[in-house]
Parts: C-alpha cells; sequence; structure tokens
C-alpha cells in the first residue's frame, strides 16, 4: 500500500479514536501502560470477595473499557521492540546489580568488604576483521602489514585505515572466505557451557588453594556472581560478570580471611584458560575444541574511580536490554524456507545465519537448535543471570512495585481498602491481542512522546 494511503488511514482511524465517548479511559490506559510500544490487550474480571460474610467487596470487568479489553505493558526486555518496557527492565537490573555490589534490597552494606571483580570472558579469533584501534587517545590503523601477503582468494589480508566508531565496515571479515563461519556459530552455541565449567574451575581452583574439597569448601565460600552476554560487532558472544565471594550464608556472611582479591583474580584466569568444550566434527574435519580468549579482564570494582559500582550496574544493565543488533542481524526467527539474499541484513550477518541454518539441518548437531536460533547466530543462552546469593531478584522488585501501584490504587480510590487474609480474589484473563492499529499508534505516539513503531499495522486477536 503506498505510504499516502498508509497515512491516510492512520489519520481516519486518530480522528475516529478521538471522537469515541470512551477515550478519555483509553487515553488513561495508554498512559498508563507507560508509553509501551507493543501492549497486550486482555480480556476478563476480577471479584474480590468477603470470606467471612460472602459479600462482594469489588468488582472490576473489561466490558466498560474501550474496545472491550485491558492494556498491560509488554515488559519485553528488548530496546529492539520497546524502548519503553526495556527501560524499566533496564533500570531493575540496574538496582539488583548495584545492590550486590553496596547493599540495600536485603543485602547488607557489609557486602563492600567482600572479594569482588569486574571480569569480562572473550571469545577467540574466527579470522581477522576490520576494527578501530586506539593507543593513548590516537587512532591506530586497522590492520597495516607492511608485506601483507594474499590468502587463498587473492585478498590482501591488511587494511590501512583508521575507522570512525560507527562505520559499518566494523566487524567485517578481511576476506570473507577465509573466515571460519562455522566455528563462530559454534562457539556461540556452546558459550553457555563454557560459562558453565569456567564456574566449576573457579570452584574447584579456590577450594585447592584453601586445602579443601568442594564440600568443605561450601561450608565456608559461596562464589556469588551475575553476568550479562554481550555481542561484538564480529557477531560473537562475550561475557560480562560480577564475581564476588562470600561467606556460607552470602552477602550476610562473610568470607575467609584466606579469600583474597588477589586469589579471586588468579582463579579466574586460571579457570579461563584451563576448561573447553569439544564439538562434533563438521564438514568431515576433526572435532573442533572450543576455548575462550586470551583476553581475559578482571578488574576490582572501587567506590570511587574509573570503575565504580555505578559504573559497572550501567554498564551490565544496559547490555541486558540488547541482543544482536550491533551486528546487524533481525530481532525476530529466520525460518529455513525464507530467501535470505532478500532478509535487510549486513553481508557478515547473512553469513552467520546461513551458516546457523546449514549447520542446524545436521543431525549431530541437532541439540543446540541452530536453526530456531539462527538470528541470534547461534546463542540461546539467557542474556543477563544471577547466582542464588548474589542480591534481590527481579521477581521482588516487580512485585515491590506492583505492591505501590495497589496502595496507590487505594489512596486514590480505585480499590476498596480492605484485610487481605479475610478476602478472596477471583480473576480470569483473556489474551486477545497486542499492539495498535494504524491510527491508535499516531495517537499513543503523541500522548507519550514516544517514537512510532517501525511496522504501525501490528494489533493482532479479536479485540
Amino acid at each position: 500500500m503506498p505510504a499516502s494511503l498508509t497515512n491516510a488511514h492512520a489519520i481516519r482511524g486518530a480522528i475516529a479514536r478521538l471522537d469515541d465517548p470512551n477515550y478519555s479511559r483509553w487515553e488513561a490506559q495508554i498512559r498508563r501502560a507507560g508509553g509501551c510500544r507493543q501492549p497486550i490487550h486482555l480480556r476478563g474480571r476480577v471479584e474480590h470477595w468477603d470470606t467471612a460474610t460472602g459479600e462482594l467487596l469489588h468488582r472490576y470487568s473489561t466490558r466498560t473499557e474501550p474496545d472491550g479489553v485491558f492494556r498491560v505493558p509488554c515488559k519485553t526486555r528488548r530496546a529492539s521492540r520497546c524502548p519503553s518496557c526495556a527501560e524499566t527492565y533496564r533500570a531493575d537490573t540496574y538496582h539488583l546489580i548495584r545492590a550486590g555490589l553496596v547493599g540495600g534490597k536485603g543485602v547488607p552494606e557489609s557486602v563492600t568488604g567482600h572479594p569482588c571483580l569486574f571480569v569480562t570472558l572473550t571469545a577467540p579469533s574466527f579470522g581477522l576483521v576490520h576494527t578501530r584501534r586506539e593507543k593513548n587517545g590516537k587512532i591506530l590503523p586497522c590492520h597495516a602489514r607492511r608485506n601483507a601477503q594474499k590468502c587463498p582468494h587473492g585478498r590482501v589480508l591488511s587494511c590501512t585505515a583508521r575507522h570512525g566508531a560507527d562505520e559499518d565496515c566494523l566487524g567485517e571479515p578481511l576476506c570473507p572466505d577465509c573466515y571460519d563461519y562455522a566455528g563462530s556459530v559454534m562457539f556461540n552455541a556452546t558459550a553457555p557451557l563454557l560459562w558453565k565449567r569456567f564456574a566449576e574451575a573457579l570452584r574447584r581452583h579456590l577450594a585447592k588453594s584453601g586445602g579443601l574439597t568442594l564440600a568443605e569448601m561450601r561450608a565456608q565460600l559461596v562464589v556469588s556472581f551475575a553476568k550479562v552476554a554481550e555481542y561484538q560487532r564480529r557477531g560473537v558472544v562475550h561475557f560480562h560478570a560480577v564475581i564476588r565471594l562470600d561467606g556460607p550464608d552470602g552477602p550476610t556472611s562473610t568470607p575467609p580471611a584466606w579469600t583474597t582479591l588477589a586469589l579471586l583474580a588468579q582463579a579466574v584466569h586460571h579457570a579461563a584458560s584451563a576448561i573447553t568444550a569439544t564439538v562434533p566434527a563438521i564438514d568431515g574435519q576433526t572435532a573442533q575444541v572450543l576455548r575462550w580468549g586470551h583476553q581475559v579482564d578482571a578488574r576490582p570494582i572501587t567506590l570511587d574511580g574509573e570503575l565504580t559500582e555505578q559504573a559497572v550496574a550501567g554498564y551490565i544493565a544496559k547490555y541486558a536490554t540488547k541482543a544482536a543488533e550491533c551486528v546487524g542481524t533481525l530481532d525476530r526467527r529466520v525460518f529455513p524456507t525464507e530467501d535470505l539474499a532478500v532478509l535487510p541484513v549486513r553481508e557478515h550477518a547473512r553469513r552467520l545465519i546461513a551458516e546457523c541454518l546449514r549447520l542446524g539441518a545436521l543431525d549431530d548437531l541437532a541439540g543446540l537448535r541452530l536453526t530456531q536460533w539462527a538470528h541470534m547466530l547461534g546463542f540461546r543462552g539467557h542474556f543477563s543471570t544471577r547466582s542464588r546469593h548474589y542480591s534481590t531478584t527481579l521477581s521482588d522488585i516487580r512485585a515491590d512495585r506492583a505492591e505501590h501501584a495497589i496502595d496507590q490504587d487505594i489512596t486514590t480510590g480505585r480499590l476498596p481498602l480492605f484485610e487481605e487474609d479475610t478476602v478472596l480474589v477471583i480473576s480470569e484473563w483473556q489474551y486477545v491481542g497486542r499492539g495498535f492499529t494504524p491510527g491508535d499508534a499516531l495517537l499513543a505516539a503523541s500522548l507519550t512522546g514516544t517514537a512510532l513503531p517501525p511496522a504501525i499495522a501490528v494489533f493482532g486477536g479479536d479485540a
């Protein structure tokens, strides 16, 4: 449909919504959803009954709402899908991470005295890629080689350009035909396993350093962590993690005196270099052994200076809302029947997606589910995770927010004041759609000051 007809359709829809007698209630729903780009449409009811008398205290039904539905935020973590809900997720993650560094939300302030490091585990090289290199504030040539040789495909493996920070070529291979696309995909697929083995090796090294068995160490020491996965421009993930040593009861207890910051740093470097993961042979070659890259960074977190607790919490929270956007891939699944040539992605991402689909069709690699996660370039792990003892949980933070919202509704008279122990709550909800019609999207953007979604005609369901 031509853009002029689409715009005219959206304007007519916006005018019809403005003329609706229930517009004020629709506007209140949109504002309450906080600028969500793809709100969920629910149909149902909630009833509050007094268990002692059998009296109906309060009833809410969506029958009187605009379109007969109630709109709630989608609560996605991905900024590419809904910036508003992703910002809420980012803020929650920030407070979760920071509480594990300086206390708060059930974590004592004494946690600042526990050995704690900000650790970065990178991926190995799978071929030369265009990069931006700096030294002492000066931008260096990408890959300058005085006597550069040609690769088997006739390309000179050298680049003397000083790339800008936003150049499209960053992360692209100097020779795509030499680049190990299979290795890159398999590393992403096995990265969660590498992290699991890294954590196990870290605990074993700490136990050995203290002259303890693993069982004996658990009675004295707990390794707590919170981590996030980040995509590099070349399409592989690396992990940023806060790793902290606690006593046997977590952050409320003090770790043993022999667990120093230097010992933790030594254990991190040892574990990163010691563990591997072997993947099945591909294309008739021998089985491939994958490991972390040589660049392992482990720095202490301070209350002042360059690497503060605020900087670390902000960094981790930022990448908790992202996926593979920096690589130029898609924010949806790619199916084997699709024509990859017409996908709006970078050529490097296209090759990585094609390799995922090719390897995903092999029986020996079926367990890695590469076809289902081709749009994520093979990575299928959780982007943001934490250990049980690190700090509070996202569920607790959301529960506190929900309790605050209920208190506000009671204060403003939207809900009656009653004792929770004597009230039975019966609720019934049904999903009926999501998103906006073109006209509603136009109005919602003007009300909340948010940008229009890439495709505003995304309304679904039967509402």
